[in-house]
């Protein structure tokens, strides 16, 4: 396995600079792709690239979304010989002292996504706590199965090569839909999920780029285009499901 780590980044840099350091006490090649950040935040990314020899910075020219950046990530690693990739948001929600248990979990089970499944503090947001659980339950139908755990965590660890097939197969959604719907379509496709619990804080004074209208209402599309597709699959869905391996 040659893993990598993916880092979305729309001008998040209060805890950048924490991560990054982090991740390289790891030694774990980097890259991180700027999402058509502001002038300040870009030249900011900039000067850590020079700073980490094992950080390398991609750039969008404007603003695509936290979907569309991971997916530039993802195709950046594959082309470069990576297996799998790590991603992790820029914003220092995601505890990285649990990197090393997902690493674990996809060196065992190379063909499986392996993602965080959140344990939250009382500083989640209650309409976003409640917001997850809709779509637990919507993501159970589109798949008929209990088995993904959580589709919004935006820690995990793909295997990469079933991913760019999924990316040349379709379009996916590129903000924040794109968490749950490539972990769908990806179990349509055979690509089963594996979950380990992992503690997921929102930092005071923290940004978040979440548009609740815009967002939600692609969400909500995402899930109606999603029960419908499943429909076409059920007899897949119920006699071929996917296996962790």
């Amino acid at each position: 396995m040659k893993l990598c780590v993916v880092i979305p980044n729309y001008n998040h840099t209060h805890a950048i600079d924490d991560v990054i350091a982090q991740l390289s006490a790891e030694r774990l090649d980097i890259v991180m792709v700027d999402d058509g950040s502001n002038e300040q935040a870009h030249r900011h990314f900039s000067s850590l690239a020079q700073r980490y020899d094992n950080l390398t910075l991609v750039c969008h020219e404007y603003n695509q979304g936290k979907g569309g950046a991971v997916q530039t990530g993802l195709k950046w690693a594959f082309a470069q010989g990576y297996t799998h990739a790590l991603q992790v948001d820029a914003d220092g929600q995601h505890c990285l002292q649990d990197i090393a248990r997902l690493i674990e979990s996809a060196k065992k089970y190379p063909n499986t996504i392996i993602s965080g499944r959140p344990v939250y503090d009382d500083s989640v947001p209650k309409h976003r706590y409640l917001s997850r659980y809709i779509t637990h339950f919507w993501v159970w139908v589109e798949t008929l199965s209990l088995s993904i755990k959580d589709s919004m965590c935006g820690f995990r660890v793909y295997p990469l090569a079933p991913c760019i097939e999924l990316f040349n197969s379709c379009e996916l959604g590129k903000r924040m839909d794109f968490d749950i719907e490539v972990m769908v379509r990806m179990y349509w496709r055979g690509t089963a999920s594996k979950f380990v619990e992992t503690q997921v804080i929102y930092p005071e004074n923290g940004v978040s780029h979440f548009q609740p209208l815009n967002d939600n209402l692609k969400i909500s599309w995402l899930h109606t285009r999603l029960f419908f597709g499943m429909l076409v699959r059920i007899p897949k869905l119920i006699f071929a499901r996917p296996k962790v391996r």
